[in-house]
């Protein structure tokens, strides 16, 4: 589906853009002319990551392409994951419980005004759950609220849908902080385990939340062209819903094998199995996260939701129309991920990074450098594995909590994710944008929230 811009039919006295909504404009004709498709993005950036580990490093292009060829299928287990987390997070969310709350959030929303606002508190409700249900709420209210409010920028709306994630890391599938605070991680002789009391629950990460969860949405709001002839618009009848058929099947006329296929019963023992199972975990380990846990648990409310196999089969087929650039993308970011650790160039930049700080700007400057990583390496967890080695044994030498400098690069991550564009493909899909129709409008959330960021950080 492509947008095209729509001529309103009534018309509205002469109005003047904003500062905010002038700049978002000016990034969003830079977007608009050079940003390229993702999956171009990324192979620029193997490309830029190729170069800089010949000239920085003393790795010969031979040894950049060996490192590029022996990471490229390194994040195998990790795209399995991020696929499965954003199938069931958008196969729940089109459960009949989850799709009615969703259009009653939409049905709020009467002016271009209201409807950014519940497209960016839903979505910054969802990525504090899970990145995947930000991603997939984001794009399912964009469409839901596009169609309601046809005098609204379609384009803020799914930016304002996708500047909702920036808030993920800050939340419950937060990659570093669930990483530390599982028995075994890679670390742990070195800072032991890092309770999610320590990072999730921290009084910087809870005010971080708290100031971009209730001001964010209004920076958007500010962002929408006052101005008619600045908007595009969309025709209702390009966004038509995905929609699931929930109606109760008659089993009278049916043979044995298709009651089974439209019973209750069968998608019910399977969530309960998998609730007993989550029950069992977190009595036993606490309220302990980590990828697979939290797939189960999407899965579990699957299937309690669902009414039968074949209506939760159509679900999981419809929500995986749009995963098929992770599965082409991600080994180019895992390839990167190689060039960029096998030869030195993560730890020259942390290094250098670290260097120029201190005890209280360390944090700040983790997270600046995780931000920078993060271009070319978009996963928290493989981030991680990335930054960790030079920033923990920096903060044990300094005196620095290492609980802060995990919060630190879990945000850096989640900050620049507004100018990376991996994340946005499986939203967009959705959404039914281009990239470089949203992108730009995203740049002003990456501009807010880094100076709200670098405060929180440098006073806490």
């Amino acid at each position: 589906m492509e947008p095209t811009a729509k001529k309103m039919d009534w018309q509205e006295p002469p109005k003047s853009n904003n500062l905010v909504s002038k700049l978002a404009m000016f990034f969003a004709k830079i977007a608009e002319k050079y940003l390229p498709d993702a999956f171009v993005f990324a192979v620029l950036l193997t490309i830029v990551a190729f170069l800089s580990g010949v000239f920085i490093t003393e790795s010969s292009p031979f040894d950049m392409v060996l490192h590029w060829g022996d990471g490229f299928w390194g994040l195998l287990e990790f795209t399995a994951q991020i696929i499965t987390t954003f199938v069931m997070s958008y196969a729940l969310a089109l459960t009949k419980p989850v799709s009615n709350l969703l259009e009653k959030a939409a049905s709020l929303c009467k002016t271009s005004k209201s409807a950014i606002l519940v497209v960016t508190f839903s979505s910054l409700v969802a990525s504090l759950i899970s990145w995947g249900l930000g991603l997939v709420v984001a794009g399912i209210m964009a469409r839901l609220v596009g169609r309601k409010v046809t005098t609204v920028d379609y384009r803020v709306l799914v930016a304002a849908g996708y500047s909702g994630f920036v808030i993920w890391e800050g939340g419950l599938s937060s990659s570093p902080s669930l990483f530390v605070a599982t028995e075994g991680h890679n670390f742990q002789d070195m800072v032991g385990l890092i309770p999610t009391s320590e990072t999730l629950f921290s009084i910087t990460n809870i005010i971080l939340v708290l100031v971009i969860f209730t001001t964010l949405p209004f920076v958007m709001m500010l962002i929408h062209p006052k101005r008619p002839e600045d908007r595009m618009t969309i025709d209702k009848e390009m966004l038509k819903e995905t929609k699931i058929t929930h109606d109760q099947v008659k089993t009278k006329d049916l043979q044995p094998n298709e009651k089974l296929d439209n019973s209750r019963l069968i998608v019910l023992a399977g969530g309960l199995l998998g609730l007993t199972y989550l029950i069992a975990q977190f009595s036993m380990n606490g309220f302990s996260l980590d990828l697979n846990i939290v797939n189960l648990m999407f899965l579990t409310a699957a299937l309690l939701l669902y009414s039968n196999v074949s209506e939760l089969g159509n679900g999981i087929k419809a929500a995986s129309g749009s995963v098929g650039q992770f599965a082409l993308q991600y080994p180019f970011y895992a390839g990167i991920m190689g060039m960029i650790s096998a030869s030195g160039l993560a730890i020259w930049l942390s290094t250098n990074i670290a260097s120029v700080a201190n005890e209280q700007t360390l944090p700040f400057f983790a997270f600046l450098s995780s931000g920078l990583l993060n271009m070319f390496v978009p996963s928290g967890g493989g981030q991680w594995a990335v930054q960790a080695p030079i920033m923990l044994p920096t903060a044990m030498d300094m005196g620095v909590d290492p609980a802060k400098i995990v919060t630190a690069v879990a945000w850096g991550d989640a900050w620049t994710n507004m100018i990376q564009p991996f994340w946005a493909v499986p939203m967009l899909a959705i959404a039914g944008l281009r990239i470089r129709d949203m992108m730009g409008f995203a740049t002003i959330t990456l501009l807010y929230t880094g100076v709200i960021i670098t405060i929180v950080l440098l006073i806490f």
